[in-house]
């Protein structure tokens, strides 16, 4: 089984940008989907964008549309998450998933593996 591992964390100010990675060391034909979900200081969970991988098709949280992009570079087993106009609401610890499930979108349950995660903090 291949472990998703984030990286890019880090502090940014308000109108800034980040960009995190997920590394997959094993990214088998078994991974349909991957996604990048957030949990909050609150502890509110919130999907934030996925894609599939065969396609490049995308779903994006109405919170982030227009502000995050998810990429991916199979080549380097890497998908990514673009994020832009960044504001103190999207602080969170960013955790990337992997799905083997030709369901793709932002329903935690439609994924078997999780990485560790990493922190986003914008200040005002």
């Amino acid at each position: 089984q291949g472990q998703l591992t984030e990286s890019g964390g880090g502090s940014v100010q308000t109108g800034g940008s980040r960009r995190l990675s997920c590394a997959i060391s094993e990214f088998s034909d078994s991974i349909k989907c991957i996604a990048w979900f957030r949990t909050t200081p609150g502890n509110q969970h919130e999907g934030v964008a996925s894609i599939y991988v065969s396609t490049g098709a995308t779903v994006y949280a109405d919170s982030v549309k227009g502000r995050f992009i998810i990429s991916q570079d199979t080549a380097k087993k890497t998908v990514f998450l673009q994020m832009d106009t960044l504001v103190p609401g999207d602080t969170a610890t960013y955790t990337c998933a992997a799905g083997s499930k030709t369901l793709c979108g932002l329903y935690p349950g439609w994924f078997d593996r999780w990485g560790k995660g990493t922190q986003v903090t914008v200040s005002s």
